[in-house]
């Protein structure tokens, strides 16, 4: 229940966008982020907010924790649309030592349905990675199109 607590806190973030989604690019912009996560529930959830200077926008995450399934949804809004993404759910699971998790989701991208996988990984005290990957072929193939680095702030 408590899988994102290494997360709370403040965090300096470098976010890698693939320009254009499910269509061969491999054109990537990079962009600053600044981060800051809080505890709901006492470990059963947290609420995220991330804000894109150079961007002029910002971004919000609600996680919470469904004690009964044992698993968590990781819901995202962006004050771009105003608009909750449909959830994507998952675990974590300790991989020699190596805590990753990985969580998916049916969503839309340009009007038409895609799978949405996010993983978490190289998680330390300091520093952890969260990338976002889309699938147009139910799961099939996959293709990254967002890549976070956190350093703790």
């Amino acid at each position: 229940m408590n899988d994102f607590d290494f997360f709370i806190g403040s965090w300096t973030v470098t976010n890698r966008l693939l320009t254009t989604r499910l269509a061969g690019s491999d054109d990537w912009v990079t962009f600053p982020g600044h981060s800051t996560c809080r505890p709901i529930f006492g470990g059963g959830g947290n609420t995220e907010e991330i804000v894109f200077p150079t961007l002029d926008s910002s971004g919000f995450t609600l996680r919470l924790f469904d004690v009964e399934r044992k698993e968590w949804s990781l819901h995202w809004a962006s004050s771009r649309t105003g608009l909750l993404s449909p959830p994507v759910v998952g675990t974590f699971t300790d991989d020699g030592g190596e805590l990753r998790g990985d969580f998916y989701g049916d969503d839309v991208h340009d009007g038409k349905p895609v799978r949405a996988h996010f993983i978490w990984s190289d998680i330390t005290p300091t520093s952890a990675r969260w990338e976002q990957e889309f699938s147009a072929d139910g799961g099939q193939t996959w293709e990254s199109n967002w890549v976070m680095e956190f350093t703790r702030a």
